[in-house]
C-alpha cells in the first residue's frame, strides 16, 4: 500500500489515464539519467509550468511525449490546473504552495518508479532477471 493507493486506484478506472505508459525511447532517457536527475526535472516542470497562479496555456501547457514527467503528468492528472482540481483537489486561480508541489512530485515520481519497475522498499531496481538463477 502506497500513501497514493486510493488515487491510484480511481486514475486505473480511467480509460484516458490508464492508457499512458513509458515508452522505450522515454524508459532509456529516464534510465540514462537516473532517479535523481528525473525528480529534479519533475520540480522543474511543476514549478514552472503549475505552480504559477495562472499558468502559461494552462489545459496545453503539457506535451503528451517527450520526456517521462509528460507521460506521468498525464497518467496522473497533473498536467493542468483544471486536473490538478479535478483529481487532486488543488484549486485553480492561486499559486501552488511549496509543499502542493511537493506533492505533485511525489505522485509523479510513484508512477515513474512503477512503471520503471522501482520497488522503493528494496531501494534498487527491480530487473527481469531478479530472483532467476542460473542452474
Amino acid at each position: 500500500m502506497t500513501a497514493h493507493s486510493a488515487l491510484f486506484a480511481r486514475l486505473a478506472r480511467s480509460d484516458f489515464r490508464s492508457r499512458f505508459r513509458l515508452g522505450p525511447r522515454e524508459r532509456a532517457y529516464a534510465d540514462a539519467k537516473g532517479r535523481g536527475t528525473i525528480a529534479d526535472h519533475a520540480r522543474d516542470f511543476i514549478a514552472g509550468r503549475l505552480a504559477p497562479e495562472a499558468p502559461r496555456n494552462d489545459g496545453r501547457q503539457t506535451p503528451m511525449r517527450g520526456h517521462p514527467v509528460f507521460i506521468a503528468q498525464h497518467a496522473t492528472g497533473c498536467c493542468c490546473r483544471g486536473c490538478l482540481e479535478k483529481w487532486h483537489g488543488l484549486r485553480r486561480g492561486r499559486p501552488l504552495s511549496p509543499r502542493e508541489q511537493a506533492y505533485v512530485v511525489d505522485v509523479l515520481m510513484t508512477w515513474i518508479d512503477g512503471e520503471m519497475g522501482f520497488d522503493p522498499h528494496r531501494r534498487r531496481p527491480r530487473g527481469p532477471q531478479q530472483g532467476k538463477t542460473d542452474r
